[in-house]
C-alpha cells in the first residue's frame, strides 16, 4: 500500500474491513460469556500481596519487573522482593485525587482543540498530566488495572529480550532499543531489568520528556549514594529524541543515525498514527528504519473490532462502566474507516485524547512494507493465560491482581454488585468458598480486554534498481 493508495484498493481493503468485523462478531457471538470474564488466579492468603510502601525514590531503585528467564533462582528470589508500580503514561494515567482538576484539564485540552492539530492536542494532554506519588496512585479505583498493564508489558519486554538475547549467542550481548512515545518513562525499570545497552525514548510531549530524562538522572543519582544496582558498569546510556512520529524522521536526531536497533517498543500509543495513511507510513518508517533484520517490533493497542462490536451492541452512542466510557465515534459504525477513525475514550474520570481506530489487517500489511513480519497477536486474557504460570510472582510482587476476599483491613476497589461475581463463583468451585484467590474486578476488566499484545519481526531486504529496500514476505 503506498501513500497514493488508489480507490480500486481503499475499496478492497474496506470490504475486507468489512468481512473481517463481521468474522469477528460471529466467532465472539459463539464465544461462552465466562471468556470476557477475568480468570482468577488461586493464591495463598498468606503469601498474596503485601502492602509494602516505598517512596517514589525507592520504588524507581527497588523495581521488581520480571527478571530474566535464565537467572538463578537467588537471583530471582532477591529481585522478587520488590514491587513495581511505574507511572505508565500510555496505560490512562488515573487520579482520584480532588486537586487534579480532570474537567479542568479536560476544558482545557478541548480549548487547545479548537484550530490545532491533532498531535498538538495528544502533546497537550501528556504534557498536563500531574505525576503523583505511590501513595495517592495506590488510592486509584483502577490501581489494579495500570498494575496488570504494567505486568502485561513487563512479560511482553521480557520474552523479546530473551529471543533477541538467545540469538545473539553471546555472553551479555549489547542490546538497542527505541522506546516510541516514551511519557514520562514508565518502563525505565524494565530496560535496566532487560539488561541493556542503549535506550533511545522518542515522544510528541516535551515535558513529559523531561520527566523521563529527570527519572533517568535521579536513578544515576541514586546509583552514586548506595549500592543498589544502578552503577556505571550495568546501568543503560540514554538520549531522548522529541517529536511527532507521524511527521519527523527520527532517524535524523539519532545521536548515531547509522545506529542498529535490536528492538523497538510502542506501548498504548500507535493507534495515534491511524489518524491518516501519510502519517502511518511516517511512524512505520520510524519503527523500521535502523531496525537490524532479526529484530523485533512489540507493543500493545485497543483491538478495533472490539471497539465497533461492543459499540454495535450499545442501546446508546457510547459504551462502557463505571471505570470507562468510549464515545463520539466521528464515524459511520456500519462502514468504519481505514484511517481517521476517531472515538472518545475516557477512564475513572480523566479525559483522554480523542483515539484512532486501527484495523489490524492493514496494520499488518503496512509492516510488510516496512519489512515487518507479524509474528504474534494475542488479545490480553490470551496473553494472560499463557504467561500466567511463568509470571505468577510477579503478578503479585506488582499488586496486578486484587485479594478476594480482602485481606484484613482492606477494601475492594469495585463497587458494581456484580464485580466480584466470577471470584466467589471460582472459590466456590475451587475450595467450597475457602480460600484466597487474586482476580481484577468485572470494570476492570472490561476495560482490560479492549487490548491486544502484537509482535513483528524486521526481515532481510533485497535492493531494487532504484535503491529502495525490497522485501520478501
Amino acid at each position: 500500500m503506498s501513500e497514493n493508495t488508489d480507490d480500486l484498493e481503499q475499496s478492497v481493503m474496506l470490504a475486507a474491513a468489512a468481512a473481517d468485523l463481521r468474522e469477528y462478531e460471529e466467532a465472539e457471538s459463539r464465544l461462552p460469556e465466562l471468556k470476557h470474564d477475568p480468570v482468577p488466579v488461586e493464591t495463598s492468603r498468606k503469601s498474596y500481596y503485601t502492602e509494602t510502601r516505598f517512596s517514589d525514590q525507592e520504588r524507581d531503585n527497588n523495581v521488581c519487573t520480571v527478571t530474566n528467564r535464565k537467572e538463578t533462582n537467588a537471583d530471582s528470589h532477591s529481585r522478587g522482593q520488590a514491587r513495581q508500580s511505574t507511572s505508565n503514561k500510555r496505560s490512562r494515567e488515573d487520579s482520584d485525587d480532588s486537586d487534579s482538576h480532570p474537567h479542568k484539564k479536560a476544558a482545557l485540552i478541548k480549548e487547545v482543540s479548537i484550530g490545532t492539530s491533532h498531535a498538538e492536542v495528544v502533546a497537550t494532554h501528556y504534557n498536563l498530566i500531574e505525576e503523583k506519588g505511590l501513595q495517592e496512585r495506590s488510592k486509584s479505583r483502577v490501581i489494579h488495572l495500570r498494575n496488570f498493564h504494567n505486568w502485561i508489558k513487563s512479560m511482553l519486554i521480557n520474552e523479546y529480550l530473551t529471543k533477541i538475547r538467545d540469538s545473539k549467542k553471546q555472553h551479555n550481548p549489547p542490546i538497542r532499543v527505541h522506546d516510541m512515545c516514551c511519557g514520562k518513562g514508565g518502563d525505565l525499570s524494565k530496560w535496566r531489568i532487560g539488561n541493556i545497552s542503549h535506550l533511545i525514548c522518542s515522544d510528541i510531549a516535551e515535558m513529559a520528556l523531561e520527566d523521563c530524562k529527570n527519572r533517568y538522572a535521579s536513578y544515576v543519582k541514586q546509583r552514586s549514594r548506595n549500592d543498589r544496582g544502578w552503577g556505571s558498569n550495568n546501568i543503560f546510556s540514554m538520549e531522548v529524541v522529541h517529536g511527532d512520529g507521524g511527521k519527523v524522521r527520527y532517524r535524523e536526531k539519532f545521536k548515531d543515525p547509522s545506529i542498529k536497533l535490536d528492538l523497538v517498543s510502542c506501548q498504548f500509543a500507535f493507534h495515534y498514527s491511524f489518524e491518516s495513511l501519510p502519517q502511518a507510513n511516517c511512524w512505520f518508517k520510524n519503527v523500521s528504519e535502523c531496525l537490524q533484520a532479526g529484530g523485533y517490533f512489540i507493543g500493545t493497542m485497543v483491538d478495533s473490532n472490539e471497539i465497533i462490536a461492543r459499540y454495535r451492541k450499545s442501546e446508546t452512542d457510547s459504551f462502557g462502566n463505571n471505570v470507562f466510557e468510549v464515545r463520539e465515534l466521528n464515524f459511520d459504525a456500519a462502514k468504519p474507516p481505514l484511517f481517521g477513525g476517531k472515538y472518545n475514550f475516557e477512564l475513572f474520570g480523566i479525559i483522554n485524547c480523542p483515539e484512532f481506530l486501527v484495523h489490524f489487517p492493514t496494520f499488518e500489511k503496512l509492516g510488510k512494507k516496512y519489512g515487518l513480519k507479524l509474528v504474534k497477536k494475542e488479545k490480553f486474557w490470551n496473553f494472560f493465560e499463557r504467561m500466567k504460570d511463568e509470571g505468577k510472582q510477579l503478578l503479585t510482587n506488582m499488586g496486578a491482581l486484587e485479594s478476594y476476599p480482602p485481606t484484613e483491613g482492606k477494601t475492594l476497589v469495585g463497587n458494581d454488585g456484580d464485580d466480584y461475581t466470577h471470584a466467589k463463583e471460582f472459590l466456590k468451585n475451587q475450595n467450597g468458598d475457602d480460600g484466597c484467590c487474586g482476580t481484577l474486578s468485572k470494570s476492570e476488566w472490561e476495560a482490560s480486554s479492549l487490548y491486544l499484545t502484537f509482535a513483528f519481526q524486521k526481515v532481510k531486504n533485497t535492493w531494487n534498481a532504484d535503491g529502495t529496500p525490497c522485501y520478501d514476505i
